[in-house]
């Protein structure tokens, strides 16, 4: 990886080094919309399913479970999560379905990373919103799907419909963990199904708390 996303690992490791253990515990009542998201996935047997920015492999897990035929692999930037996730996943016994890495979610190559040439689904949890460089996140999950792959995202929305005070609370907590709701999230999703022909569906659920999106090839 280069400096820029060592320094971005560093980062990530002193955020999560103590709350890795609190995470899955904490995160289920505000990472609202990750059932919906693995629920949608339906990807086809013998499929590889790989996320971007696993934490502690929760989704995988549960994805994994949902889908006994399938192949799933995860990479994330803090070798700290990742420690989390490995052991996770040796105590649910998926350790022969399951595969993480560490990885940069901004300039990653399946094939390098995994062995694997392209992925039928490509699912992204509460991520975009922690990465810089997102737009290039997109792009490059997008160029690595397979000839029927889709894309699956759920992160934070725009909060339309929360009172103004309630807003700006919730806002100013998540920047304490240099999350930052993107503003043009929708816009670049929309962009980026006309350059490459994807069906684009867009949600907006829990009164504009998250954004569900799914990018498919046809």
């Amino acid at each position: 990886m280069s400096k820029t996303s060592i320094h971005a690992g560093d980062q990530m490791d002193r955020i999560y080094r103590h709350q890795r253990h609190i995470y899955d515990a904490t995160r289920r009542h505000f990472l609202l919309g990750r059932d919906t998201l693995v629920a949608g996935l339906v990807p086809p047997d013998g499929g590889a399913v790989v996320e971007v920015g696993c934490g502690t492999a929760h989704n995988l897990i549960d994805a994994a479970r949902a889908y006994p035929h399938c192949r799933f692999f995860g990479f994330d930037i803090s070798t700290v999560m990742l420690d989390t996730a490995r052991t996770k996943i040796k105590a649910a016994g998926l350790e022969a379905r399951i595969n993480v890495m560490p990885g940069d979610a901004a300039n990653f190559d399946l094939q390098a990373l995994f062995g694997i040439p392209t992925a039928d689904r490509v699912l992204m949890s509460y991520t975009l919103s922690m990465i810089p460089p997102w737009r290039d996140t997109l792009h490059c999950s997008v160029k690595q799907l397979s000839a029927k792959g889709a894309l699956h995202i759920v992160d934070f929305g725009q909060l339309e419909q929360f009172p103004g005070l309630a807003k700006s609370a919730l806002c100013a907590w998540l920047a304490k963990f240099s999350v930052s709701p993107r503003v043009d999230l929708v816009g670049e999703l929309e962009q980026l199904a006309d350059l490459h022909k994807l069906d684009c569906f867009i949600a907006h659920p829990f009164r504009g708390y998250a954004t569900y999106a799914v990018l498919r090839r046809t």
